[in-house]
């Protein structure tokens, strides 16, 4: 007994990492927008394509992925995702030493590949290793890491990723060839280097778990047409919910600093002493020498940090309150943070944003747990739709973008707006109706 209590304990750990590193991963996708819409001087809409490719492997390989491990087990199941992640961070090398927008595409794509691998099993791996009564904390716990790696993840991205001044193609058709040769090497160096980085965690990660002893708890389990599972509309609803709130959640996130830098915030927070002081804190520099893209973008942080302390905060409340009630008043609050952004300019505008993190933080894994109660023997299947619908990050954050570039962003945050107000809805409806998909 104890034995397995030890072994439990340590692929908790073990598996928690990746937790952390996809979440990590994910968001600095995110701090790499502002500077590809740079340095390829894209739309609003094309910089959104980025998060089309990350997340439509989600769409692709969710189902796939659950046929996959149920055939050669979560231990090879995860040296095999890992290994596709690195593939990806690999190819940001000829990506960005030849300036080659698809292939950061396919990048990413790859790279999205190999955390689907992963995402599919880890919530429920992470649910059984250990006693059922425990399994809502152990999973809550797991994701506060995740959210710890989105949390850290746009520092990162703000210190090696924005934080020098991109020239526009007109200025550098104006240098030398010699000068032109060297701005591109430095461009490339400060986009190959973070992800050639990450490409070595991921391959040494990898060889680890070819080499660890993992519980073996992925058995057998019914299969039933997927079709007829999301003909009961609660798992339909379930579905649509993650699609929007993953569409959501990503679109506020991608476009933070290209927000922040249209209302003039930089010289906002540089005005100000203590919003300057925690800029400055955060690079570590002085901010006299960093552009204006890193200076706000370090404030991303808070927006990806609120989801860490908020999902400790509603771990406890779904404990003591319905979860669907937690779900519908935590969306209620996201909207009403919306409109007063909309609304509003300067420093409220940009706190009241950056607050919708913090109500975001139960969303996913309350709409996800809300959607498995009660079904038994059916929820490996359910889980590859639940994950399969995380595809919203890749079509919401361009129909988002596409709407920056026609009305603004003030008017296009009303189909975040929207996303929420579905959210509500799950949420009401949840609490008040606990009926559970009944398969023949």
């Amino acid at each position: 007994m104890d034995s397995t209590k030890k072994n439990y304990t340590s692929a908790f750990i073990i598996v928690t990492v990746l937790f952390f590193l996809w979440g990590f991963i994910t968001v600095l996708v995110d701090s790499l927008i502002p500077r590809l819409k740079d340095v390829f001087e894209l739309s609003y809409f094309q910089a959104g394509l980025v998060q089309f490719a990350f997340f439509a492997a989600y769409f692709f390989f969710s189902v796939p992925a659950g046929w996959l491990l149920s055939k050669i087990g979560y231990q090879k199941g995860v040296v095999l995702g890992l290994s596709i992640m690195a593939i990806g961070c690999l190819l940001f090398w000829p990506a960005a030493g030849e300036r080659m927008f698809g292939v950061f595409l396919l990048g990413y794509f790859t790279l999205a590949a190999g955390i689907t691998v992963l995402q599919v099993a880890a919530n429920p791996y992470v649910a059984v290793l250990g006693s059922e009564d425990g399994a809502s904390s152990r999973l809550n716990l797991s994701q506060a890491f995740n959210s710890l790696g989105t949390a850290i993840a746009p520092l990162i991205g703000a210190s090696y990723l924005l934080s020098d001044t991109i020239m526009s193609s007109d200025a550098i058709s104006a240098m030398t060839q010699q000068n032109q040769d060297a701005y591109f090497v430095n461009e490339a160096a400060a986009v190959q280097t973070p992800f050639l980085v990450l490409a070595s965690c991921i391959g040494i990660i990898a060889l680890l778990f070819m080499f660890i002893r993992l519980p073996k708890i992925l058995q057998e389990s019914p299969r039933h047409g997927y079709i007829k599972l999301l003909s009961d509309k609660y798992v339909l609803m379930g579905v649509l919910g993650i699609f929007l709130y993953v569409g959501a959640e990503v679109a506020i996130g991608s476009y933070l600093a290209n927000y922040f830098m249209e209302m003039n915030m930089a010289s906002i927070i540089l005005n100000n002493e203590t919003m300057s002081g925690i800029a400055s804190s955060f690079l570590n520099t002085d901010l006299a020498n960093v552009d204006a893209k890193a200076v706000v973008g370090t404030f991303v942080v808070f927006y990806w940090s609120g989801a860490m302390v908020g999902r400790f905060i509603g771990s406890y409340l779904t404990r003591v309150i319905k979860p669907g009630f937690v779900l519908a008043i935590f969306a209620s609050i996201a909207i009403l943070l919306l409109l007063i952004s909309m609304s509003t300019t300067g420093l409220v505008a940009m706190w009241s944003i950056l607050a919708v993190g913090l109500f975001n933080s139960i969303m996913f894994p309350t709409i996800f747990t809300l959607t498995l109660d009660g079904q038994g023997d059916f929820k490996p299947q359910i889980s590859g739709l639940l994950c399969m619908a995380i595809v919203g990050g890749a079509l919401v954050p361009p129909l988002f973008g596409l709407l920056t570039d026609s009305l603004g962003f003030k008017m296009a945050f009303i189909l975040v707006i929207i996303c929420y107000a579905y959210i509500l809805f799950f949420g009401y409806i949840k609490q008040k109706n606990n009926k559970t998909f009944q398969a023949i």
